[in-house]
């Protein structure tokens, strides 16, 4: 009897010749580096150099935050990836009512250019990537980074990372939304034309698949309902009057890798082949950086138990492996202790070791798509791929992405797959070691890594300095120009943003002001 994969596709015994029958090379695969790029976006791939190795982190203040980047520099981390606040990521300062108790708890805590700047303090942001999970005020901490390279005197256009900036999965998945989908989707045009002047090597979005595996889609699901809003903000940004080559190189995915290692790189190497027709195909796409699928994994933080959580080096490690045979641009390996408290230093630099181990101790380097013609990775690729065009045909009829939101269609996809899976494991029918078999009588003691409570009240004190130092008469003035230019929909609020954040308006004062013009996003029911 077959074995289902994540997706519910059947995994057979044993695969041969019969599996490929008419199964076309040329068409299927091509070569490394070029199109349908199922091989890989680059010819060499990791035989050259590794993918980059970034390590996920950000915590209380930043101060400490700024330590543990230092930490991870000293050993070998070759790109930053921020993690902020949940105050942050909603737009709010750490003094405000509704941050209560979430201040620096998932992130660091940033509350204006001030703050930015300890959190980069000694980093030459010149020579470092950086990564900056961030949605929908990705353009405030943009803005906030480039006006620190600016006082470190570096060009915006030595400038190099990455922003998430992609709040369509927050409606579907996440929830880190502000304003309503049609302004958000201003914004990121907005993005998309700001940094293509100002910021050419930034990578302006981060498509983001993995936080809606961590919610419970599948693999299918997961590059489906990430595709389907990819093809949402390029259509957005020729909408206002951009060329599709003109952005579409600068576009960068974002995924999960679990540890069912052969779907795992079937489904890298599916999405790599959609969205290449795709661009061509549906947005006549030339250049052929436009329809290169470049993505950043990191391995299923959902899937790491608080149960023996030694294990959860065993689980990263392989989740690794797939996400590099599967042909990753960059990769952050979680922690072991992830799924009890934030990690420790030790955790974290062996979760850096593991990636170093596979790089430099492995072979999987030594070639490119080591699994190419593989029968049972080419079928899995082909039945992956097939289910998640299906998947992305509903969402088209229904209008496209955002109209699927509206509805609570992919939501609800991904609640039921979810469900699924809680049921598989609660009956024992999916094993999870440690959970549900191969457990301990009794756990090993863990002493976790604690925030400070009284970061809190730091940042309010910091708060309170800054709006008693500042020229509040030219923060005033400054944010009444961004609330006209939201008004505007000829208008970069980009622009005028920057003023207001030079002028040290702070970050919930600057996401006020378009909240005034714009609203607030109100979630509907699912589908």
């Amino acid at each position: 009897m077959a074995r289902l994969s994540e997706s519910g596709l059947p995994i057979e015994p044993v695969y041969g010749p019969d599996a490929q029958e008419g199964w076309d090379p040329v068409a299927k695969l091509g070569e490394p580096g070029r199109y349908p790029f199922t091989r890989g976006v680059y010819p060499t791939m990791y035989t050259g150099k590794p993918w980059t190795m970034r390590q996920y982190a950000g915590f209380g203040t930043a101060a400490e935050s700024n330590a543990r980047y230092q930490q991870l520099i000293a050993n070998g981390t070759t790109g930053l990836s921020v993690a902020f606040d949940l105050p942050t990521q909603m737009g709010y300062d750490s003094d405000a009512a509704i941050a209560h108790g979430e201040v620096g708890k998932v992130g660091v805590a940033i509350d204006s250019v001030e703050d930015m700047g300890v959190l980069f303090g000694g980093i030459p942001l010149g020579e470092v990537s950086t990564s900056m999970t961030i949605n929908a005020p990705a353009s405030l901490l943009l803005l906030l980074y480039q006006l620190v390279g600016e006082g470190q005197g570096v060009p915006s256009a030595e400038l190099t990372g990455t922003i998430q900036n992609d709040v369509l999965k927050e409606y579907i998945a996440r929830g880190t939304y502000i304003f309503p989908p049609k302004p958000s989707l201003r914004l990121i045009a907005d993005i998309f034309k700001y940094c293509r002047t100002e910021i050419p090597r930034w990578n302006t979005i981060s498509i983001s698949g993995y936080h809606m595996a961590e919610a419970g889609a599948s693999p299918a699901q997961e590059i489906a309902f990430t595709l389907s809003n990819g093809i949402e903000y390029v259509r957005t940004a020729i909408a206002a009057g951009m060329d599709v080559d003109d952005f579409a190189p600068r576009l960068s995915f974002f995924f999960v890798s679990r540890t069912t290692i052969l779907e795992e790189v079937a489904k890298f190497r599916a999405a790599r082949r959609i969205w290449a027709r795709v661009m061509k195909e549906e947005f006549k796409a030339e250049n052929p950086r436009s329809m290169m699928l470049r993505f950043h994994t990191q391995t299923a933080g959902v899937q790491l138990t608080a149960q023996q959580p030694e294990v959860n080096l065993v689980r990263v490690s392989i989740q690794a492996l797939a996400a590099v045979l599967g042909g990753t641009q960059s990769l952050h390996t979680n922690s072991f202790d992830e799924a009890i408290a934030l990690p420790t230093e030790k955790s974290a630099r062996l979760a850096l070791r593991t990636q170093q181990v596979l790089a430099y101790e492995s072979d999987v380097t030594a070639t490119v798509d080591p699994f190419a013609g593989s029968y049972v990775v080419e079928q899995l690729t082909d039945e992956v791929e097939a289910a998640a065009l299906d998947l992305m045909r509903k969402v088209e009829e229904m209008g496209g992405a955002v109209a699927g939101i509206e509805r609570g269609y992919q939501k609800a996809e991904i609640e039921r797959s979810a469900y699924q899976v809680a049921l598989e494991t609660d009956s024992g029918e999916r094993t999870v070691v440690g959970v549900n078999r191969f457990q301990l009588d009794e756990e090993e003691p863990y002493e976790p890594l604690r925030v400070d409570p009284a970061i809190e009240a730091r940042q309010a004190d910091r708060l309170a300095r800054l709006r008693a130092d500042r020229d509040n008469g030219a923060v005033g003035r400054a944010l009444s120009a961004l609330r006209r230019a939201a008004e505007s929909p000829g208008e970069n609020v980009l622009y005028p943003m920057k003023e207001a954040l030079a002028a040290r308006a702070t970050v919930g004062e600057t996401c006020d002001a378009l909240r005034q013009v714009w609203g607030t996003y109100v979630p509907v029911d699912s589908f």
